[in-house]
Parts: C-alpha cells; structure tokens; sequence
C-alpha cells in the first residue's frame, strides 16, 4: 500500500504564474492611461551558462509582462573603469527605472565597486548598502529577489511565522543575511527567532532539529537530511546544483540542498527543486522594476 503524503507542496510555478497576472495587468493599466512604461536593464560580461540563461530569463519575462527592457553585452576582458562608465551611464538616463548588473563578474573587476557605483534608487537588486541598511531598519527599500520570493510563498501559503524559531543555512550576502532581517521584522511574514548557520556552526543538527522552519541555502546538494528535521517542520530549498545525471538529456539534473525523498515525509510543507523557489526570484526582480517606478524610494 503506498504511503500516503503528508505534507504539502510549496507550488513556486503557481505563485509566480498569479504574480506574473497581476503585474500584466497593472502594466496593461499604465498602459491604458497613458503612463510609462517600466523599463528594465540589464548588464551581461561574458558566457558564463548560468548568467546567460538567468538574464534570458529575465528579458523574456519582461517582454511577457508588458515591461521595456535593454540588454547590454560585455565580453569578459572589459576593463572595470569601463564597466562604471556604463552604470554612471544607466544611473544618469531617466527613461531606464532599474536595472541590474549579473553577477558573478570576472575575477578583474571588484563586484563590491560595480554594486556600490549603482544608484540605490534603480539597484532592483536590492543588493547596494543603501537598500541594506533600509532593510535591517524596516525603511522602504528593494529587497534581495530570491529571499523576497520566499516571503511572498510563506504569506501565500499562509504559513505560521509569528513567534517561531526559524533556522537559515547559509550566510551570504544574497539570501541568508538578508532573509534572516526579513523574517525577524515586526510583520507578517515575520517575527521569527532567527538563527544563522554557517559552515563553522557547531550543533549544527541539533539547531536544525529544534527549527520550525529551514531555509537551505548553504550550496551543497542533499546537505538537509531527514534526521536533522522534526516533525511538522517547513522546509524551503534554495539550492540549485546542477549534478551530473545520465538519465537526463542534459547530462545534469538540478538538485537542491535538501534531500527531498528523506525530509519530505517529516514536513508540513515543502518546496521542490525545480519549481519552489527559482520561479519566484525572477518575479521579486520584475515586482522591485514595477515599484522603482510606480513607487520610488527618495
């Protein structure tokens, strides 16, 4: 007899898909009285695979949703005095509302210098100093895409933030700090106890174990097993590894940092890998491209 499920699935696809609806349709009614048009930038250096099909992405959904957007092509031995002169550029040109710089960028160039020249009031990003610091103070501000994609999925959902103790595998800059601010706010989704885990954290399962919600984003394939879970936890995967597949036409299968025929059974609700948290990054840009012109921080 099969074994039935007891948890539910964190449909990622089909929030985004509402998302993507309600952003068209309020372009489709700037559109109507006249207003302009949200118009999106965004900055590509070199052939990396994954910054190609991630601003494809991008380009594509803007087209879908109504948006204007330019993409702007580097080779990747363009000098870094070159690729300021490109954001002063962007900064200084009132048709462009946001814009991005794909990140990572070579070696040559310093990502810090790239993200600080970006004006704070078009970094749709949400990864200048400016819009950081707003965000640890509860200022407006654009958020980090992917953390603010798992917001909207935990108040879609409904799910139970208020006084839970939430843990965070990873610290980086792009999710794990900034999710940990977003969920210790005085609001819903939010005030959680939050902790951080890291490569150097000790315990690290038994913290795991005391979680009422995980967030993995530590970058490593199948880390979050079933014996660090309880049960009736809620789990959302961040990870995307792609891992050598021969069943696979690619070659690779995209896998996440949880192992999810393990840590399934245990929860009340899961996200899949694909189709839980990457559909929900792109639409936290187009949403931040929308508010940097309809609502734009001072």
């Amino acid at each position: 007899m099969e074994e039935q499920k007891t948890y539910k699935l964190i449909d990622g696809k089909a929030v985004a898909a509402q998302l993507k609806a309600e952003l068209t349709a309020e372009v489709a009614q700037i559109k109507l009285s006249g207003g302009k048009i949200p118009h999106l930038a965004a900055v590509l250096v070199g052939h990396d695979g994954g910054s190609e099909t991630y601003v494809a992405s991008k380009v594509k959904m803007c087209a879908e949703i109504g948006f204007q957007s330019s993409l702007i092509r580097y080779e990747d031995d363009v000098t870094e005095a070159e690729l300021l002169r490109k954001v002063n550029e962007l900064n200084n040109n009132p048709d462009i509302d946001g814009f991005i710089v794909q990140l990572p960028l070579p070696s040559h160039i310093s990502e810090h210098k790239i993200i600080e020249a970006i004006d704070y009031r078009k970094d749709v990003d949400g990864f200048h100093p400016v819009n950081v610091g707003r965000l640890s103070l509860g200022l407006p501000c654009f958020r980090s895409a992917t953390p603010a994609g798992i917001m909207e999925l935990l108040k879609r959902y409904e799910i139970e933030t208020r006084g839970k103790h939430c843990v965070i595998l990873g610290r980086s800059n792009i999710v794990g700090k900034p999710m940990a601010i977003m969920l210790m706010q005085k609001s819903y989704p939010g005030d959680c106890t939050v902790t951080v885990c890291h490569s150097r954290s000790n315990n690290l399962k038994e913290m795991c174990l005391s979680a009422d919600i995980i967030i993995a984003a530590i970058g490593v394939p199948q880390f979050l097993r079933g014996d660090m879970v309880k049960e009736g936890a809620v789990v959302i995967d961040v990870g995307t590894t792609r891992v050598p597949n021969a069943l696979t036409k690619s070659g690779f299968k995209l896998t996440g940092d949880v192992c999810f025929e393990e840590v399934a059974p245990k929860c009340s609700y899961i996200t899949p890998v694909p189709g839980g948290v990457g559909p929900m990054t792109i639409m936290s840009l187009m949403k931040n491209t929308l508010q940097a012109l309809v609502a734009p921080i001072s």
